[in-house]
């Protein structure tokens, strides 16, 4: 009879509840202890080292000084391809590692780091 009793109580909703919450919460503090842990980030100096399909993105950094305002500003990668425009040789050069600066009409725009 005791194995009728376990799951009677299995099969009653409020003990059915009191599972399902107990397992909701040990997801939650999994998921809270996941989050407080610190993702360690990389620094990359040397385009080289730069996954390809990230030299342009939001997460690199281009140094950019104006010829005009003699002033110097930072980018991030994608509004560095949109300097290097319709210059498809540039982009391949740079994407494969063997340029890191290019020159534009207006500015000179050199790669920085990029962080992941």
């Amino acid at each position: 009879m005791k194995n009728n009793d376990a799951e009677e109580m299995l099969l009653n909703n409020a003990s059915l509840d009191e599972l399902i919450k107990m397992r909701i919460e040990k997801e939650f503090m999994e998921d809270l202890k996941k989050a407080k842990e610190k993702t360690k980030k990389v620094e990359y100096t040397d385009i080289k080292d730069v996954p390809k399909d990230k030299i342009f993105s939001k997460n690199s950094v281009f140094r950019c000084f104006n010829r005009n305002t003699k002033s110097e500003t930072f980018i991030n990668g994608i509004q560095a391809d949109a300097y290097i425009g319709i210059q498809d040789i540039i982009r391949k050069k740079m994407l494969q590692g063997e340029l890191n600066a290019f020159t534009t009409d207006d500015c000179y725009i050199k790669f920085e780091k990029a962080v992941f």
